[in-house]
């Protein structure tokens, strides 16, 4: 699937206000609570986990995954609670919206 630009982005930030993960992990989350309708390749969610810890969105630290293997954990700082804040803002206006369009009930999803 295609992802609208920001949407990977929000995803994860969303995923990591519930505590740190590694990349697996928060692959896996988003996975499972999009029901499989969003399989995030490993080169985007990496580039855009690298992304966000450039804009300091973002924190990582090396630690131990839950079957013993080495991996980075990543976490988010108050820079990425206020972009999740905003950025859950702005996709609710654009759903909405969309919505209005497709004469649709956004609550429902009829």
């Amino acid at each position: 699937m295609n992802y609208l630009q920001g949407t990977v982005d929000v995803m994860i930030l969303k995923i990591l206000s519930e505590g740190s993960s590694h990349g697996f992990g928060i692959s896996k989350s988003i996975r499972e609570r999009s029901e499989g309708a969003f399989q995030l390749e490993d080169a985007a969610l990496y580039q855009a986990l690298h992304r966000m810890e450039s804009k300091g969105w973002l924190e990582s630290e090396w630690g131990l995954s839950e079957n013993n293997r080495r991996a980075k954990f990543y976490q988010m700082t108050s820079a990425g609670r206020q972009q999740l804040t905003i950025e859950t803002r702005s996709w609710h206006r654009y759903a909405v919206a969309v919505f209005k369009v497709l004469d649709l009930r956004l609550e429902t999803g009829q």
